[in-house]
């Protein structure tokens, strides 16, 4: 893969960096101590439950808070100074589109004003928009209004680019031109963080996952490398007959357990043992199946397994 590199790159500078950032709403701390960098050509998910601080997080990384202790640089500058420069695009959920102006009006404001703009019609048709260039923008539904938004945040050559829940109210088809757009960004040398619900997105999409919980770095690391310190797998199978639920749920290493019907789904510590005992039990399991955890169930054992630990 070929990336380009900027001047920041080439000193060293990372393209965003949070040292001990920290911004208190009254008594909620809602982003605590966090420390970060982030660097040219990834592309980073950045998951939490909710109130774990993504949002807050986003905000300060665009200026639009200030941080209450420590510093937020990106390229080497502050916030405001590296989106006046025209280096950071953004796709915000909070803030209203402007009505009664089309979408090819309002996309063309975005491109006069970005110092590096790109032509309005590719702008246009790199979002999927050419067909509804004439559309007011109080007209759109709500997949479209998301599609006019990624238009403005890609309005100009931008090396980082900021995504807060890109493809809410998308379709499937959408949703998959969407990231395909956004690889080739990355793979052009640009940064792309993006906070998203759609755990399946993260784990398809990102070369890096940060997940927060309650303003704190909770894990940082491949999609790989966030299922591994799950430390969990997935053991499933089907039984026959009537099923007593109590040996099973005593089975050991378990840190779940779900019987649907004659279908029992588990995840352990250690499968093998786990296993093992299953057998142990005298029970013959049909259609075993023992897998690594996917990335939403390592993300609701970590965050679960944080919250055991500070109640």
């Amino acid at each position: 893969m070929v990336r380009m590199t900027t001047t920041a790159t080439a000193a060293g500078t990372p393209v965003v960096g949070f040292d001990q950032v920290s911004k208190v709403y009254g008594n909620v701390r809602a982003v605590d101590g966090l420390t970060l960098a982030l660097h040219p050509g990834e592309t980073v998910a950045l998951l939490g439950p909710n109130g774990a601080g993504k949002s807050t997080t986003l905000d300060l990384l665009l200026g639009l808070r200030n941080p209450d202790g420590g510093t937020v640089q990106v390229f080497g500058t502050t916030p405001r100074q590296a989106i006046v420069a025209g280096r950071v695009g953004a796709m915000l959920q909070s803030g209203g589109l402007m009505d009664e102006v089309t979408v090819a009006e309002l996309v063309k404001l975005a491109c006069d004003l970005h110092p590096r703009p790109y032509q309005v019609r590719d702008v246009l048709a790199r979002a999927g928009i050419a067909q509804i260039a004439d559309r007011k923008v109080n007209k759109l539904s709500g997949g479209q209004s998301q599609r006019v938004r990624f238009a403005l945040a890609t309005a100009g050559d931008s090396d980082l680019i900021v995504l807060d829940e890109p493809t809410t109210g998308m379709d499937v088809s959408a949703r998959q031109a969407f990231w395909a757009t956004m690889r080739e960004q990355a793979d052009q040398g640009r940064t792309v963080l993006f906070a998203t619900h759609y755990l399946e997105e993260a784990d398809a999409i990102a070369d890096r996952v940060l997940v927060l919980h309650r303003g704190r770095l909770l894990a940082d690391g491949t999609a790989a490398e966030i299922k591994a310190k799950a430390g969990a797998r997935r053991v499933a199978f089907d039984l026959e007959g009537p099923i007593d639920e109590a040996p099973l749920r005593a089975l050991p290493f378990l840190t779940s357990i779900d019987i649907s019907g004659q279908t029992v789904r588990i995840q352990s510590t250690d499968a093998d043992a786990t296993v093992h005992a299953l057998y142990g039990l005298g029970v013959y399991p049909r259609n075993l199946e023992v897998a690594g955890l996917g990335l939403e169930q390592a993300f609701v054992a970590i965050t679960e397994a944080e919250e055991a630990k500070q109640s």
